[in-house]
């Protein structure tokens, strides 16, 4: 009989891709992705008051706004606001652009539309505007990228019905979906399907190959890649990363990934466990096939993040990386090898100068240290990082920081 257990314990640490991890296995140390100067490879040794301040030029792209519904009282609230949430950058064709989801109030409610606005030079935008138009129920759209594909520029979307884009598929009929921009009509038009029951995290990269790839997330939560969107724009492979119960304890959402100088791929996972660290993950043939995620030793407030490759020769990461105050503050981290971070900076994000009038009492929460900033996406262009976040889930933000403040940074330690 115990032949009979180990023999099983054995096959079941083979198929390790399709089985949670053992107690025993939780205790092996995490993957250091981060290292820091002072406190090492240790999160809990990190003094966050003392780290380094990265400032920077700030401004508002789509200001807060009170939402459809009727109020019971004349005092409102952040409830009564409309919803601006998953922003993305691109710069194309001379002018920045951006993209956010754009609900009636709290997060992919149904009616919840893709919104844009652009700019001359990403600190003054446009008045927004509608790139899907405002859905009939139970429809909704949740923003998922901008994408520069054979010179078109697309607008990414996930497509789905109800309220929220996860449940069962044969009620959320969730998919991805590409508005084109047509410059000669001023307007968005729809492309076309990408993939069905899926929804991305950014915009697709290029592979080695000439392949593109993107991250693919079901109605479920299970994690793959889809690798092709050459040939068609819905010509794609899936490949399994992790699935939802694969790892205990795990609940894997909007990882990230690239590409190392060997054609290795590194990937970093949100976990909406209880974990509050990234997961880590690679892949060496080119997202095809996947090691099981495991934890890492970086801190994260259960947020979204997001990692830029810049043309200083070193890797940014962006993210709320203290779980202490959740959301209320954004960092950025710094990787000289692609791999290993060994700086982290706190964006000195202000207060917003003003805010519409309609919701100027409303102030004192949209403030430096008590609002939440969230989701941030980031863009390099002439010397300078454009980090697009959201503020309290209600504003859409941009932050500039320049590059040469990072390299000075990083010779300095300050």
């Amino acid at each position: 009989m115990k032949h009979l257990i180990y023999t099983l314990t054995l096959l079941a640490s083979i198929t390790a891709a399709i089985t949670p991890i053992t107690g025993a296995e939780k205790t092996t140390p995490p993957v250091t992705v981060l290292n820091l100067p002072d406190s090492g490879t240790d999160p809990a040794a990190i003094d966050y008051q003392s780290l380094p301040v990265l400032k920077g030029e700030h401004a508002i792209i789509n200001p807060a706004a009170l939402g459809p519904y009727p109020r019971k009282t004349d005092k409102i609230d952040l409830r009564d606001l409309r919803l601006n949430l998953h922003n993305y950058l691109i710069y194309h064709d001379g002018k920045f652009w951006c993209i956010w989801s754009d609900g009636p109030r709290i997060e992919d409610e149904p009616t919840q539309e893709i919104k844009y606005a652009t700019s001359v030079d990403g600190l003054h935008w446009t008045a927004a505007k509608s790139v899907t138009g405002t859905p009939k129920q139970p429809h909704a759209f949740i923003a998922r990228g901008l994408w520069l594909r054979d010179g078109q520029l697309l607008t990414l979307a996930a497509k789905y019905q109800g309220h929220g884009a996860f449940g069962p598929p044969d009620k959320k009929h969730l998919e991805l979906v590409a508005y084109r921009w047509e410059p000669q009509q001023d307007k968005w038009v729809y492309e076309g399907q990408l993939y069905d029951n899926a929804i991305n995290n950014f915009p697709p990269q290029k592979l080695p190959s000439d392949n593109w790839i993107l991250t693919r997330r079901d109605s479920r939560f299970n994690v793959s890649v889809l690798i092709g969107g050459v040939k068609a724009l819905n010509d794609w492979q899936s490949f399994p990363v992790v699935g939802v119960k694969q790892v205990s304890g795990f609940r894997p959402d909007e990882p990230i990934f690239w590409v190392l100088p060997d054609n290795s791929m590194y990937a970093l996972f949100r976990d909406n466990g209880k974990s509050q660290r990234l997961f880590f993950s690679t892949s060496h043939d080119e997202g095809r096939t996947w090691d099981t995620p495991v934890l890492s030793n970086f801190p994260n407030s259960r947020s979204k993040l997001f990692s830029l490759a810049t043309s200083h020769g070193y890797r940014v990461l962006v993210l709320n990386a203290n779980p202490q105050v959740n959301r209320r503050e954004l960092h950025l981290a710094v990787s000289p090898d692609n791999k290993t971070f060994t700086c982290l900076t706190k964006l000195e994000i202000p207060s917003p100068a003003e805010l519409p009038k309609e919701v100027a009492s409303l102030k004192k929460k949209f403030s430096a240290g008590i609002a939440s900033l969230q989701y941030p996406h980031v863009i390099e262009h002439d010397g300078f990082l454009y980090i697009a976040f959201s503020r309290n889930k209600l504003q859409t933000e941009v932050f500039r920081v320049k590059l040469s403040d990072i390299d000075a940074l990083l010779t300095t330690g300050r």
